[in-house]
């Protein structure tokens, strides 16, 4: 080791020098080099650079092109990159943003890249000479590592140095054989001439960057303040730092503080209005902001607005103004890919050959783009993915770069790729170096259990009925259960089993990696994206019924009467599954229907006589167990939540044939609460073992403010909300039923979920007990151990799961668990990862409903004419829910002519001038021919058909044309259980009652153990007469009622 002296010399922001400080340096003649072909036995901790099988050569980048060109040195087709120190430290100056990317591909074993402590080797360091450059000393260390590399590999591997630098290029070419520097262009054209992303890459931004150089000297905007300063002045309460949430209608903007002041009116977040307060900052950027006098603060807009994407200044005069703020400084950028439109060119743009377009993101809350192109002709009316280089103060816009180009706008699948981009989901085909990690399962070499594997396993596949649950053509079939009554029917045995995939995703490998990244499976409506390779999530990996599976299992033994947990076991099991069934199929059976068990196809009567029954008596315990469990959880305040889900069906050409709102039966609910039973318990186990590293999930307590307009609504209809705590809610909206239409009560409810935050997984290291609780499960612990096979924090719930076994049995539990800060960051992706999904499949539904309205003509298609109720309120209009097809939209009551809907004595509605009041349970218009009024909670027809839009995505228009109910209206039942709602109620509240009294309860017969049914007359065999007595004639039925009697 040599030790030497380093100067670094410290500037002013002027450019003045302020001191020389002299830091001890030290050298030593063993790096690591991370190369394959290293001869001098380096000691390698990491990923290794390939040898001469499958490189030519090595890459070294210099600063510049780090800087500049990092994104064409992300593509994966680029190998054998070798970052210098250097380089790293230059970043760090450049901005922390550039410097997490580069980190993070350095970590990422999916790129062929490694990270050279150059300044460090004894053999490729120099100091600063007097008189020299930062940059031309950065670019003579980068080419002396160069150099050092073809030496230490003894010239097996040339090195090639890339760089824009054309005074390096002409010095260092020829200096030495083996090391050759040249430009990025010239690099790309010699090595890569095929890889045509790279060379898009590097021509969009190379015209950025001399775009740059140009950009004019007026300010637009405010600088940023220093971060030293707003950091200053987030401590002292004059700043706030928070994120910025852009509103739709890309004028007014909530900042939704971190940390706020004691300030009562702060504490629904500070609105940012019009683009000159927001000072450069995009949605989701971290920012601080200044509050301004009370005097400048505005009114929120609390009508309907048409003119997304424009801003606007109308605000709601009846609403007291809210707390208003300026933006001061940035301190994390959110900058993304970017999907924009580029407009038809006018007569007034540049035609030159480079051509500066601005242009319309598909995002409403994302301002122009300024590209720099040689391509707008061509790229005219196409969706383009863009990324942002800049946004000086001196422009009105920020500038970017093209990436690649999509299709045309309307194209499906051109949205659907639209969609993912918007949502950061990156879903590219599996590589070929994570696929030679899969188990081989084909016909000619069929995948075997392992015995040894088996014998440390509980097996299973001859003991335990064993089945699963589905929608129908499910491949990747997560879960199944088994149920049995155990001691002569005092106890039940429940079962969960899980499929284990950590048996086949080794922690650390590129699967791994690859999954951790996706962090889910994405469903869209017409295709999944699988978070692992189909050979593991449709074949080895999921239960299909006949065949072995290895699988995580969590047991209960409970009293049959209580249901009071006697024991549990966890552990790894070898399964065999029964019956692979589909959710009709099963509510069926549980029916009495008449159904087709396909794995009972092919056997005699007598025998799928017996099988059936042994099936149907396994669904009704597992049933009667699984209400029973929802009721105790009801009693602790559990919700009863309700969403939109609408499925698109496809014919063979993928055209869109029907929109079906999806109505969950009563067997949905059964799989999902032993799903709840099974993460709970889980939960339990490994917080227990890890109290600072498990890996939970939490629904935070909901604010009060977020149910106001829940609470006014149900006032407004008539009903009383108490939202102080969950079980209040739940018990208010079990009581906000309207007998006459079952819809208000479901509106209510949907209402009530989207006032909530989204449950979250947090670290347990970085929360106190009392954050643990789920608000809507009303459970003190939960996490997700039940579906690895599409979520990968199951994965990491398996792990932890394994190891507190494996210490509950005194073993080793193997690799060093995550620490919680670690583990906190992989929450926090995975959580950004759901919500990801969920926006895509939001959005791939509504892509649907506008394609299925989009070839029909409203006009005479009967298709196009729906039913509607009204569930909120607004000062142009009313919110409506379109149940038919899952639409929830907008209708005006006055349009931007200043006309009003008016009604006539038959209910059918025009456009006449007029003027519209709201009050808080209705909306009245008047015109010249009378006043029409439309009541919150009734029903009204409406006319559907498609807003084309060129820039942003198609959406549908909602016009009223009647104010009567649709004729074709069907009752619509909240939930579709198979079973009537009464029959339910009676159930569970003589259940509850039986576990009040189980202490003084008479002994039962086994017909009262195993079905639960009490002895006649009750209300099965009531319901038995009154089918007998229909099927007789009139007289008959009156000799049977005077026996009865």
């Amino acid at each position: 080791m040599i030790k030497t002296e380093k100067k670094l010399r410290l500037n002013s922001s002027r450019g003045r020098r302020l001191r020389v400080v002299v830091r001890e340096h030290y050298l030593r003649e063993r790096v690591p080099c991370y190369s394959s072909l290293c001869q001098a036995d380096c000691e390698h901790d990491g990923k290794l650079l390939s040898g001469t099988d499958d490189l030519t050569h090595y890459v070294v980048p210099d600063v510049g092109v780090v800087v500049d060109y990092l994104e064409i040195l992300e593509l994966r087709e680029l190998k054998g990159i070798i970052f210098n120190q250097t380089t790293c430290q230059a970043l760090i100056h450049k901005g922390r943003r550039q410097y997490n990317r580069l980190r993070n591909l350095l970590k990422d074993p999916r790129h062929e890249s490694v990270l050279f402590a150059n300044e460090f080797q004894e053999y490729s360091y120099s100091p600063r000479e007097e008189g020299e450059s930062q940059e031309k000393w950065q670019t003579r260390l980068v080419y002396s590592a160069a150099v050092w590399y073809y030496n230490h590999l003894a010239g097996m591997m040339d090195i090639v140095m890339i760089t824009e630098d054309q005074d390096a290029i002409a010095q260092y070419n020829m200096l030495n054989s083996g090391v050759f520097v040249m430009s990025v262009k010239k690099y790309l054209k010699e090595f890569c001439p095929d890889l045509q992303a790279a060379h898009e890459l590097y021509g969009s931004i190379s015209q950025a960057l001399q775009e740059k150089e140009s950009e004019g000297t007026q300010k637009e905007f405010d600088e940023h303040l220093p971060e030293e300063v707003l950091e200053a002045g987030i401590k002292s309460g004059r700043y706030i730092k928070g994120t910025l949430n852009v509103g739709r209608n890309n004028a007014a903007s909530i900042l939704t503080a971190d940390f706020i002041k004691e300030d009562a009116d702060l504490t629904q977040g500070v609105l940012v209005f019009g683009t000159k307060d927001r000072n450069r900052a995009m949605h989701r950027d971290v920012v601080v902001a200044e509050l301004l006098p009370n005097s400048q603060w505005k009114r929120k807009v609390t009508s309907l607005t048409e003119g997304q994407g424009q801003e606007t200044s109308g605000e709601d005069n009846n609403s007291k103004p809210v707390p208003t703020s300026r933006i001061v400084g940035i301190l994390q950028r959110k900058w993304r890919d970017y999907v924009v439109t580029f407009p038809p060119r006018e007569s007034n743009q540049s035609q030159g050959r480079n051509s500066r377009i601005l242009a319309v993101p598909w995002d409403y809350r994302i301002p122009k783009i300024r590209i720099s192109t040689q391509q707008a002709d061509a790229l005219q009316d196409h969706r383009v993915v863009v990324r942002i280089d800049s946004w000086e103060s001196t422009s009105l816009y920020p500038n970017g770069h093209t990436v690649r180009v999509l299709g045309q706008p309307g194209e499906f699948e051109t949205e659907v790729q639209t969609i993912l981009i918007e949502n950061c989901i990156q879903v590219s085909e599996f590589s070929d170096a994570q696929m030679r990690e899969m188990p081989v399962n084909s016909p000619e070499k069929p995948w075997r259990m392992d015995p040894a594997q088996v014998a440390q396993r509980r097996d299973l596949r001859e003991s335990h009925l064993v089945f699963s649950i589905d929608p129908k053509g499910c491949e990747d079939v997560d879960d199944a259960m088994s149920v049995r009554s155990l001691d002569g029917g005092k106890l039940l045995e429940l079962g969960v089993h899980i499929a284990d995939v950590t048996h086949f995703v080794t922690e650390g490998s590129l699967t791994d990696v690859e999954a951790q990244q996706r962090g889910t499976t994405y469903y869209l409506s017409d295709r999944r994206y699988d978070m692992l390779p189909s050979v593991l999530s449709a074949d080895l990996c999921s239960l299909l019924r006949g065949v072995d599976r290895y699988a995580m299992s969590v047991i209960w033994k409970l009293d049959a009467d209580t249901l009071a947990v006697k024991d549990v076991k966890y552990g790894r099991t070898v399964i065999r599954s029964s019956y692979q069934l589909h959710y009709e199929l099963a509510q069926a059976l549980l029916n009495g229907e008449q159904a087709e068990v396909p794995e009972l196809a092919e056997l005699g009567s007598e025998e799928k006589g017996a099988k059936l029954a042994q099936l149907i008596l396994a669904l009704e315990k597992l049933t009667n167990i699984a209400r029973r469990l929802r009721a105790k959880r009801d009693r602790g305040g559990a919700l009863e939540l309700e969403g939109q889900e609408v499925r698109a069906l496809l014919d063979e050409e993928r055209n869109i044939t029907a929109l079906v709102p999806k109505q969950p039966l009563e067997v949905n609910e059964t799989v999902a609460e032993c799903m709840i039973y099974a993460n709970h318990w889980v939960a339990r186990k490994i917080q227990e073992t890890f109290p600072h590293q498990s890996l939970l999930r939490r629904h935070p307590l909901p604010r009060q403010e977020a149910f106001s307009r829940l609470v006014e609504v149900a006032t407004a209809g008539g009903f009383t909300m108490d939202t102080r705590t969950n079980k209040a809610l739940a018990d208010s909206l079990d009581r906000a039923v309207d007998q006459q239409d079952p819809l208000v009560n479901r509106l209510l409810r949907m209402m009530a979920t989207r006032a909530m935050p989204q449950a979250l997984y947090f670290s347990t290291g970085l929360q106190s007990q009392d954050q643990f609780y789920h608000y809507g499960l009303a459970l003190e612990h939960y996490t997700h151990f039940t579906s690895p096979i599409r979520r990968y924090a199951d994965i990491v719930v398996h792990r932890l799961l394994n190891a507190a076994l494996a210490i509950e049995r005194g073993e080793d539990p193997g690799k060093l668990l995550a620490g919680y800060k670690e583990q906190d960051e992989m929450a926090q992706h995975i959580n950004s990862r759901n919500r990801a999904a969920k926006l895509a499949q939001k959005m791939s539904v509504e892509l649907c409903q506008c394609l299925y309205f989009k070839e029909r003509d409203p006009q005479t298609d009967p298709c196009c004419v729906a039913d509607a109720v009204i569930y909120n309120i607004r000062d142009n209009g009313v919110l409506v829910f379109v149940p038919e097809y899952g639409v929830k939209g907008a209708v005006y009551m006055k349009n931007r002519e200043g006309q009003v809907v008016f009604a006539a004595q038959d209910g059918s509605c025009e456009w006449q001038s007029g003027s519209v009041r709201r009050y808080p349970d209705k909306i009245t218009t008047t015109s010249s021919c009378g006043t029409s009024t439309f009541r919150l909670f009734e029903h009204i027809t409406v006319r559907i058909s498609v807003h084309s839009k060129q820039f942003h995505t198609d959406s549908l228009n909602l016009v009223v044309i009647s104010t009567k109910p649709h004729r074709s209206t069907k009752p619509q039942q909240p939930r579709s259980q198979g079973r009537c709602k009464l029959v339910q109620e009676v159930v569970r509240l003589a259940e509850e009652a039986s576990q009040q009294k189980a202490a003084r309860r008479p002994k039962f017969s086994r017909e009262e153990r195993e079905f639960c049914q009490s002895k006649t007359p009750n209300l099965y065999s009531l319901l038995e007469e009154i089918r007998e007595l229909a099927l007789i004639d009139e007289d008959m039925a009156g000799q049977v009622l005077a026996t009865k009697a």
